[in-house]
């Protein structure tokens, strides 16, 4: 047993969105903290990649996050102060739902309704078109005209890829380790604190965070571990043939449920600026994968249906020939919502699964983490994201 006091206080597996966003808030109180992943972040082996997340200030998943992503907001704001990158940007944001869609989002029904109450609970400022007049306003969008619009000025996408970089850069400068390229094999126990094993030998501290994506099951006990299921998604960028309908202040982000299966579901963005097509995707939750299988490959064919199935017909200006795609993997709880809490084996917290919704909170649950491995409060109120909610743990 090592009696020794740790080399540092908090450890944390895993670099990606929450990872990344707790070690450079660990770093900004000054605590002793280290950073583990497999590869050199920002990386396209996980779920923390492709350009553009969505960032939304109602949250149509509950509204009991919409703190978070507010906090999140004012933390871009003020990472893109510190560093001159461009973090977020505010594009707006539209919902649309017809009148028989059936798709779960993130694991909730009622997206477009639970997003309209959180917005009037919260007072955000937003605006429910008709869907003629969102038809009018975004030609790019071929509505049927039984579709429920909400549409949200403050809302855009977060750069993924920016974000991780400046956040490890901040972290950095601020005195955070990093053992990059480096396999986490085992946190345990070890005498005052924990023993992170990895592929270049072993590191000690007095805390463990596990924030490993669709790996994090390789760190919990096997009934906590039923409860991640790992999916690989896929993202498309269309070429776009109408520029006008994608011009700046034009084209917002989007999620679009229009129809009666659980698949029917689609969403996207404009074009970056400079950009010749516009990135979209749908979201599948039939097969799990292995993370460690070959899921990066991505078929013609795969494009193809992609286009056939959600998007011709609805999206007006691009083309049915994808520029170029990418995989990326989420990890999913039974019912779409996290999991932050510390286990019960050692000092450790965890802080996934984030089930395919977590970038846009990801600033502030690292901000929170570190408050709560620093003794102060957050918004991580008492048994929010609890992995004792399965009944199976």
């Amino acid at each position: 047993m090592n009696t020794a006091a740790p080399a540092y206080d908090v450890a944390i597996v895993g670099l990606g969105a929450m990872g990344v966003a707790t070690l450079y808030q660990l770093a900004r109180r000054g605590v002793r903290a280290i950073g583990f992943d497999s590869f050199t972040p920002p990386h396209g082996f996980g779920s923390s990649h492709g350009e553009t997340r969505i960032t939304r200030q109602a949250i149509g998943e509950g509204a009991g996050y919409v703190p978070l992503v507010l906090r999140s907001h004012q933390i871009w704001d003020e990472l893109e102060a510190a560093t001159g990158t461009r973090l977020i940007t505010r594009c707006g944001f539209l919902a649309i739902a017809a009148a028989d869609a059936r798709a779960e989002m993130h694991g909730k029904t009622g997206f477009v309704e639970t997003t309209i109450a959180a917005a009037r609970l919260h007072g955000i400022v937003h605006e429910l078109p008709t869907a003629a007049e969102a038809a009018r306003r975004f030609p790019q969008f071929a509505l049927r005209g039984d579709e429920t619009c909400y549409y949200e000025p403050g809302g855009g996408y977060v750069h993924p890829e920016a974000c991780i970089a400046a956040q490890l850069q901040e972290a950095q400068r601020l005195g955070a380790a990093l053992q990059l390229d480096t396999r986490v094999q085992a946190v345990v126990r070890d005498g005052v604190g924990v023993r992170i094993e990895t592929s270049v030998g072993d590191f000690h501290a007095a805390h463990a965070v596990v924030a490993a994506g669709a790996w994090a099951g390789d760190f919990v006990g096997a009934a906590l571990r039923l409860n991640f299921a790992i999916y690989r998604q896929v993202l498309h960028w269309l070429p776009v043939t109408a520029p006008g309908l994608f011009a700046p202040d034009a084209a917002p982000v989007f999620i679009w449920s229009y129809g009666a299966d659980s698949e029917d579901q689609l969403y996207g963005f404009p074009p970056l600026p400079g950009a010749t097509s516009m990135k979209c995707a749908a979201e599948y939750y039939r097969s799990t994968i292995d993370p460690d299988s070959d899921w990066r490959d991505i078929s013609a064919d795969e494009a193809a249906t992609f286009y056939t199935r959600h998007v011709a017909g609805r999206i007006n200006g691009v083309g049915a020939v994808a520029a170029r795609s990418q995989a990326c993997i989420y990890t999913v709880t039974p019912d779409g919502d996290f999991v932050i809490d510390d286990l019960d084996s050692a000092p450790v917290t965890l802080v996934s699964a984030c089930s395919g919704h977590g970038f846009k909170h990801s600033a502030a649950i690292g901000e929170a983490v570190a408050q709560q491995l620093t003794g102060s409060s957050s918004l991580l109120s008492a048994g929010l994201f609890a992995a004792k909610r399965f009944a199976s743990v």
